[in-house]
């Protein structure tokens, strides 16, 4: 065991991102994987330059591309660091990293970090975004990226995890708002299914983070959003905005605060919902003619005869098929 980390990045034109991204990890990480899909700017040629590994792929949806990376790329480092384009380390975590892994046993096979969202230039603080910890590290061959169309998490398959509480992994991305909103109903659209398939049993819930209040956070967040998907279509999004913005004092983050949580805890929830009725609607909210839509359009079937996430690009008319939206 020589506590060596690759760190795995997914991009499609992150040229104004990637060398923020890939300064932070000097010195921490022995390996830099870009796993590209097809970038149409500078990304891969920067990333080489930087010494990146640059390999690419079609894409079909983040837990794919990540996994694919991780069966394909060369990696010999026994840690593996999830990292987007769009986020960068900061202060001590790489080095606090490189100690914890130095000094935990062999038990342990995944690792917490605390991560923060900066919108608009601002770190959001309050609304209960921050501190938010992630499994962002784990022991190579342990763990991988679940299968979702919306909310994937890496899962470890075995042993312990730890936390590490220096530092920040910040998730800081520099496009506009138009950019954002464009990203969001992409977003909401993966949603939609995810939240139906969720809502009429047709997730892969043993393959999948457990919902559980007492566990960790990824366990909670799958355990609030189980709550979340029973409550009454859209009043929920006024409850999310509400908690967070006010119970949770996300007005303490000022103008930029409050765009955030309107747009993201609010409107984008909204989205959701207002997809969630069109599909409903579509088909007179018949169950049974819902969960066959989504079984032919989002599911696929696989050896054994059973089925799994349609993770190609789906001929239904409500997915949006602009890679850019999901890179």
């Amino acid at each position: 065991m020589n506590n060596s980390i690759a760190a795995i990045i997914l991009t499609y034109n992150e040229e104004k991102h990637i060398v923020r991204c890939i300064n932070s990890l000097t010195g921490v990480c022995e390996e830099i994987f870009v796993i590209d899909s097809f970038s149409k700017d500078r990304t891969v040629e920067i990333a080489k330059g930087l010494g990146a590994k640059v390999y690419q792929n079609p894409w079909k949806n983040y837990a794919t591309q990540f996994n694919w990376g991780l069966a394909n790329c060369p990696i010999t480092s026994e840690w593996i660091w999830r990292i987007d384009a769009d986020e960068f380390l900061e202060g001590n975590l790489g080095q606090a990293m490189k100690k914890s892994l130095a000094e935990c046993s062999k038990e342990v096979n995944g690792v917490y970090v605390r991560k923060r969202i900066d919108f608009m230039g601002r770190p959001l603080l309050h609304g209960g975004w921050y501190p938010s910890y992630h499994l962002k590290v784990w022991r190579r061959g342990h763990g991988d990226c679940e299968n979702r169309w919306m909310d994937e998490h890496i899962r470890i398959f075995d042993g312990t995890t730890i936390t590490v509480e220096e530092g920040n992994q910040v998730d800081a991305n520099l496009n506009n708002l138009t950019w954002w909103t464009e990203k969001h109903n992409g977003y909401a659209t993966r949603e939609m299914v995810d939240m139906l398939m969720m809502e009429y049993g047709m997730d892969d819930r043993g393959k999948e983070v457990e919902a559980k209040f007492w566990g960790t956070e990824e366990q909670r967040k799958r355990w609030l959003k189980v709550k979340y998907i029973k409550a009454p279509l859209f009043l929920r999004p006024f409850i999310n905005f509400n908690i967070r913005y006010i119970l949770k004092a996300g007005f303490l983050d000022g103008k930029e605060g409050f765009i955030w949580h309107f747009l993201q805890g609010f409107w984008y929830r909204f989205l959701v919902d207002a997809k969630i009725y069109e599909i409903k609607k579509r088909f007179v909210f018949n169950e049974e003619k819902i969960k066959k839509y989504l079984e032919n359009n989002f599911l696929t079937k696989v050896n054994g005869g059973g089925k799994s996430l349609n993770i190609a690009y789906s001929p239904c008319p409500f997915i949006l098929k602009d890679r850019r939206l999901y890179a």
